[in-house]
């Protein structure tokens, strides 16, 4: 049998620190939160620490709203500032969310 194959062997760098890392050490990242649909994607990698440290809930609505507000392109104070506008005026204020409970 052919052994595993060592030369050649693809890097990509974390979208989280920078890190590049072998292919096979990094979990992909799909903003779509769909990875399973493949066709026609092209996948961004986390090193295996920090998919480790990412929020696995549902993510619906989050990427129009980082597109919505142009996200990377202000401030971090402006970005949230309207990031937390936004989803008030969306879904409300988390305080509401605990009176309702």
């Amino acid at each position: 049998m052919w052994g595993p194959r060592k030369q050649g062997q693809r890097t990509v760098t974390c979208i989280a620190c920078g890190d590049a890392v072998r292919r096979s050490d990094a979990r992909e990242y799909d903003k779509y939160g769909d990875r399973w649909d493949r066709d026609g994607k092209e996948f961004e990698h986390l090193c295996k620490d920090c998919y480790r440290d990412l929020c696995h809930q549902p993510r619906a609505e989050l990427e129009g709203l980082l597109v919505e507000i142009n996200a990377g392109t202000h401030s971090q104070s402006e970005f949230l500032s309207w990031y937390c506008a936004l989803v008030d005026e969306r879904y409300g204020s988390p305080s509401e969310h605990e009176r309702e409970r």
